[in-house]
């Protein structure tokens, strides 16, 4: 697939363009916009989620920062050496990524955290050039079974040659290396669907991959 550059106006998905208006009106402090992939523009990591969440991104305007699914996810980070911090609270808050990058697979809030395949589809091109920028023998860690397929579909490959399993590890064009996780979401947590041990394993297997910064 083509990619395109990150669009922070985008406004193709008239269901999303809709909500982030309403949501705008009612909370006027809230980002309520496309968000942005946060870190290295250089990392040989891109983490991929599922969206932005309510109060989460799409108040902060950055992935992962001021919901419960950021609490792991960040800690995780740094306990790899991917970050600074071990913890995002706000933008300008000191936090940097170190040889990371965060993005989504949908960059604008849905309703109920349910994106359709459509929208999924729409903003598959921004994500296209995010894994085109990502460095030879890069690792990309795919949070969730949507994301997964995100990924997938972004680099023109078949989703049934590549079925998403947690912990699962699948090689990609140019040398690259997809890692499977379920999504550090409360609901996964807090069921033990996702546990901090097998999270982190995840991420010890992308460190292990990709050695020292």
């Amino acid at each position: 697939m083509e990619g395109v550059p990150f669009d922070p106006l985008c406004g193709r998905c008239a269901r999303l363009a809709d909500l982030l208006g309403s949501v705008k009106q009612e909370y006027p402090q809230y980002h309520a916009a496309p968000v942005a992939p946060f870190g290295d523009p250089n990392a040989r990591l891109l983490v991929v989620g599922l969206a932005p969440g309510m109060h989460g991104a799409n108040a902060s305007g950055r992935p992962f920062t001021g919901d419960f699914a950021g609490v792991l996810l960040y800690q995780t980070l740094f306990r790899y050496g991917f970050s600074n911090r071990p913890e995002s609270t706000a933008k300008g808050d000191g936090l940097e990524l170190i040889d990371c990058r965060i993005t989504n697979a949908v960059k604008c809030l849905p309703p109920g955290n349910k994106p359709t395949p459509a929208e999924v589809a729409q903003c598959n091109p921004y994500l296209a050039q995010e894994l085109a920028g990502l460095k030879t023998s890069g690792v990309v860690v795919a949070l969730g079974v949507i994301a997964q397929g995100a990924v997938v579909r972004a680099l023109g490959l078949r989703p049934r040659e590549l079925p998403f399993a947690h912990g699962a590890e699948q090689s990609l064009p140019g040398g690259r290396t997809l890692l499977n996780s379920y999504h550090c979401s409360r609901y996964n947590t807090q069921t033990r669907r996702l546990s901090q041990a097998m999270f982190e394993a995840v991420f010890a297997r992308a460190r292990a991959l990709l050695g020292s910064v």
